[in-house]
């Protein structure tokens, strides 16, 4: 089969991290646009890209695209497409869809209309004239935008902020996904010291983990495209095996996680069990005013509370209040707070060296990122990473006001 079109969908915001993701994996012809990157690949990318992908939210096979002002010719346009390159013969084909700004606004009619028109090109195929589904799922979606209809199969099935380790919940849970973009845009490495001190139920510093010891993201769960007979058993069996020996269990790396809810750090901990990643995250009940490190040159990457519920706003204000004081005692750290609290810099009383604006869920958020110096380039950090003697958790009480 010929070089086909990938597209890796991503929240607002992150379209250039996981642009570099993509180009990182060694994929050509890429182009960013709003929530997506489009990329080409040999079928067997398809592997790659769902194991690999850390901040995009799925990865869908581009099958079409066409200008379609009327049903008729979203029909026809629809059913020239190589849909049993494919979809089986028992293949199991919902068809969901989008429209934006088109002539053809109703997203129910756009999305029969698909599924007639597959069908139609099913039956001179397969010559049948009913399908049972019964099989393997491709999900379809028609996205118009501005009369250009993109048809798609989901090659994922579950979002690829699924990774696999996060059975239980917790209050506030932050993506996965998001969390790892936090530590690539801070440009973390495992030579230094990361710490969150609001961790909640652990996101940030498994991530972190799962970077610093190059763990492919997706490798523990599965995927949708594994049941499609167009892509080998072994194709899969063979990039995952390529991942595992690709991981790094030598590192000798120090991240930390710590908040004041002793209930969600067993969360945290069990979380970093499912990950693989136990043995090189330290997990403590900490409140913010025990904030230290005798470590330089580290890392703090957070996400605190926000205080957008009612009566929590003056507790907020204070955190952030406290939160400058403590961080810019660590002299030597850089520090990446993301909130949606517009008076952050204010309230930290410092004014970022840079801002970028994210979603947390449906939330806009700044990502506010504050620039540390460069280490000595004789002190390599070495020292620094050496791993501390695991302490015992802290037990004092304290609010339970927590985030991932």
């Amino acid at each position: 089969m010929s070089k086909i079109k990938l597209i890796a969908t991503s929240a607002f915001g992150l379209e250039a991290v996981v642009a570099r993701e993509v180009r990182e994996l060694g994929f050509e012809d890429v182009e960013v646009e709003n929530g997506k990157v489009t990329f080409s690949a040999e079928p067997e990318g398809i592997c790659r890209a769902n194991l690999w992908l850390r901040t995009a939210d799925r990865v869908l096979l581009k099958v079409g695209q066409f200008k379609a002002e009327s049903f008729e010719a979203l029909f026809e346009g629809t059913k020239s497409l190589p849909w049993p390159d494919w979809i089986t013969e028992d293949g199991n084909f919902p068809v969901t869809g989008k429209s934006i700004n088109s002539k053809l606004f109703s997203v129910p009619d756009c999305q029969a209309i698909v599924k007639k028109a597959i069908v139609e090109k099913m039956k001179t195929c397969y010559r049948k004239d009913w399908f049972s589904e019964s099989g393997p799922r491709f999900k379809v979606e028609v996205a118009l935008l501005k009369d250009i209809a993109t048809l798609t199969i989901d090659t994922s099935g579950a979002g690829l902020h699924k990774r696999g380790y996060r059975k239980l919940g917790s209050e506030a849970p932050l993506r996965e996904t998001l969390a790892a973009a936090l530590i690539l845009l801070s440009r973390w490495t495992s030579q230094r010291v990361l710490i969150d001190p609001f961790c909640g139920s652990g996101t940030i510093p498994i991530e972190a983990a799962l970077i610093g010891l190059s763990i492919a993201p997706g490798i523990n769960r599965g995927f949708d495209a594994e049941n499609w007979p167009s892509i080998p058993v072994q194709q899969w069996d063979k990039t995952r095996e390529e991942a595992r020996d690709l991981i790094d269990f030598q590192q000798t790396i120090n991240i930390q996680g710590y908040d004041i809810d002793s209930k969600v750090l067993s969360l945290a901990r069990y979380h970093a069990s499912q990950a693989g990643v136990s043995d090189y995250v330290t997990f403590q009940e900490r409140s913010l005013d025990q904030l230290s490190s005798r470590y330089k040159y580290g890392y703090i990457v957070c996400n605190p509370p926000y205080g957008v519920r009612i009566g929590e706003q003056e507790e907020v204000d204070i955190l952030y209040r406290e939160m400058g004081n403590k961080f810019k005692k660590m002299e030597t750290w850089s520090y990446y707070v993301l909130t949606s609290h517009p008076e952050f810099e204010r309230l930290f009383g410092e004014k970022a060296d840079k801002k970028r604006k994210l979603y947390n869920g449906k939330i806009l958020c700044n990502l506010f990122q504050y620039f540390g110096p460069r280490p000595p380039r004789r002190d390599s950090m070495v020292e620094s990473i050496t791993l501390e003697k695991r302490e015992s958790d802290d037990q004092r009480p304290g609010n339970k006001n927590h985030r991932d």
